[in-house]
């Protein structure tokens, strides 16, 4: 597999550079000259093994991504116990886990400045030198656009810190740290190797600098900078990445996240992912707990739970009912939006080999675990309970289609033809039209007719629908007077394309009962007029089809943000949580929701920071 280097690497380069000065809350004396380091090409892929490594921490995408509040309206961390935190938007500055984000993050910066500051010292093939320089900035740049978006102004460091002394630095105004970071991906943009060169998804390459300068464009766009010159610019990156023929969605919405289970890399979709590898069982692992702490609940260490194919899964993320109204035939136990099923687990797992899947009833919503994450497609076994192989998804081409259209609508002051045609890309793979392949035939069953009732049905009928080449459809019958009555769908099924289905009647006791099928169409997904009449409408529909596509993802706090809605849709979870029924057992889902406020924009400038450097200032309502 194509990580197995680069795993390695940052094995190695962890054990030789372990003692790499933290910025910002370290004893200095830990420091590892660059006298000692650098002088062969293979030692800086190393080094920039180590760059890429705090990624993989527990503090970002290995562990506290999903209880990080970083969901906001979409989803909240089910447990009660966190009365106090980010997860519960009840923080303090002296937080560790917020600490933990600022100190991992600035690790990353130093290293990539150690690298930086010696990334001339080898005498090497330049083409190779300028990849490894690209790919160094742009991860440095990144991890100033984790901080900042978080923190808001922020330290700017830009040379290896190797003394305490150097750590009494101002905070740099926001302004002035995204412009370095534009500077560093765009350079980092022409340095660094194509998607197709690179051939997977957990390295740096073009299209994923490309999609990673719209996003930060997008953030300095909205507040708290309101800079509306930079939608061009993440008009421009975005199109660049829409436009290249190496990318497409693949046509399974599920499947995106099978290949991040199973060790699966599509470049056409997965832009850019957080590499993990392992069980903690051997001695080569990179073990994260996507899969443990973001997967559906399932307690394997119970006896009657012996699936082996499936692990622990402490479902620590769970939907909000916004989120789930959002869906198409969101008061049905199924929904065209074939993405809803998938995103929100419709289901709970319990004893049996395989286990049992119980479907959860309609009045259950925010009991409904987060479900884009399923270790049964993980294919590292034994499946150890509190670490995963899983690999998280930082940037997909559905959401460079969405930032597209997002910024071509401000621009263009109005819903236009391409714009509408991304959005419309994005939900007819959501709807199930790409399943046979994009541009060919694949359909629901819309409705069922009955065209001949039948006699002599004395008890329940069973009803069998097939051909069309279609899969999953079911439905069942109602009856009345002997003859069939009432055909209830139960699922619409998916992958019809269009060939004569035929539905049959088993059981009951009586014949002749006889109905026909209509299927969608393939413009059934398609945004309808009123989702585009206006510039604001649309803003508003691309929004909605954000969290439908994008939910837990780890990027709905930051548009919220940017789109100065943070507080405001908060509340409508509140107010939708307190109009709920729920047990009395729930009701601290409530807390992030009620405790929200204006403050909540940016995390508290960690306190154990702030007490070793002098010139650090907190942020406002902290």
């Amino acid at each position: 597999m194509k990580r197995i280097t680069l795993l390695y690497s940052i094995v190695l380069i962890l054990t030789t550079l372990s003692s790499c000065k933290k910025f910002l809350g370290t004893d200095p004396q830990d420091f590892l000259t660059p006298k000692s380091f650098y002088d062969t090409e293979e030692q800086l892929n190393l080094s920039l093994a180590a760059v890429y490594s705090p990624l993989g921490d527990a503090a970002l995408y290995a562990g506290r991504i999903g209880r990080s509040g970083l969901d906001a309206d979409d989803g909240f961390y089910d447990r009660s116990t966190d009365i106090t935190g980010v997860s519960s938007y009840n923080v303090a500055a002296a937080d560790p886990n917020v600490r933990s984000w600022w100190s991992t993050c600035y690790r990353g910066i130093n290293r990539a400045n150690l690298l930086l500051a010696n990334i001339d010292k080898p005498v090497m093939n330049e083409t190779n030198r300028a990849v490894i320089e690209g790919e160094t900035k742009f991860l440095r740049a990144y991890y100033y656009f984790l901080l900042v978006s978080n923190f808001g102004d922020v330290p700017l460091l830009l040379n290896p810190t190797e003394t305490i002394e150097t750590t009494a630095v101002p905070r740099t105004p926001l302004k002035d740290v995204y412009a370095k970071i534009i500077a560093d991906m765009e350079d980092a943009e022409a340095k660094v190797k194509t998607a197709q060169a690179v051939g997977f998804g957990g390295r740096i390459n073009k299209s994923a600098v490309r999609g990673l300068l719209a996003r930060v464009n997008l953030f300095m766009a909205g507040f708290p900078l309101k800079d509306e010159t930079r939608y061009a610019e993440a008009h421009k990156w975005a199109k660049m990445v829409k436009d290249d023929a190496t990318h497409a969605l693949l046509g399974d919405f599920s499947q995106v996240f099978i290949n991040y289970a199973a060790d699966l890399y599509d470049i056409r979709e997965s832009l850019w992912e957080i590499e993990f590898f392992g069980n903690t069982q051997g001695v080569f692992r990179e073990s994260g707990q996507v899969g443990t702490n973001l997967g559906i609940t399932y307690n394997s260490e119970t006896t009657a739970n012996n699936d082996p194919n499936q692990a622990y899964g402490y479902g620590f993320l769970n939907a909000t009912g916004v989120l789930w109204q959002k869906y198409e035939n969101p008061t049905s136990l199924f929904s065209y939006d074939l993405r809803r099923d998938w995103s929100i687990a419709p289901f709970t797992l319990g004893a049996g080999n395989p286990a049992k899947e119980t479907p959860r009833p309609i009045t259950e919503i925010y009991q409904r675990d987060a479900g884009k994450y399923r270790r049964v497609y993980e294919t590292v076994f034994p499946k150890e309970k509190n670490y995963s192989p899983m690999n998280y998804p930082v940037l997909r081409f559905s959401d460079v289609l969405l930032m597209f259209a997002e910024a071509d609508n401000f621009i263009n002051k109005k819903a236009t033809p391409e714009a509408i045609e991304a959005v419309n890309m994005v939900r007819r793979r959501g709807y199930g039209k790409y399943l046979n392949g994009i541009g060919q035939n694949s359909q629901s069953i819309k409705s069922i007719t009955i065209t001949k009732a039948g006699s002599g049905y004395t008890t329940p009928l069973t009803v069998t629908i097939t051909g069309g080449g279609g899969i999953d459809a079911k439905a069942t019958a109602t009856l009345a007077s002997g003859g069939v009555s009432k055909i209830t769908l139960t699922n619409p099924g998916k992958k019809f394309n269009g060939t004569p289905i035929t539905i049959s009647f088993s059981g009951g006791s009586g014949t002749g009962a006889e109905a026909t099928a209509t299927l969608t169409t393939n413009t059934d997904a398609d945004l309808t007029a009123d989702k585009t009449t206006s510039q604001e409408v649309f803003l508003k529909t691309i929004q909605d089809e954000r969290s439908r596509e994008l939910c837990f993802e780890a990027l709905r706090k930051g548009d919220l943000v940017r789109w100065g809605l943070l507080v405001e849709n908060m509340k409508i979870v509140y107010a939708h949580i307190l109009d709920s029924t729920l047990p009395s057992t729930m009701e601290y889902i409530q807390w992030p929701y009620r405790n929200v406020s204006q403050r909540d924009v940016v995390w508290p400038i960690p306190a154990f920071d702030m007490g070793l450097n002098s010139a650090l200032v907190q942020n406002t309502g902290w």
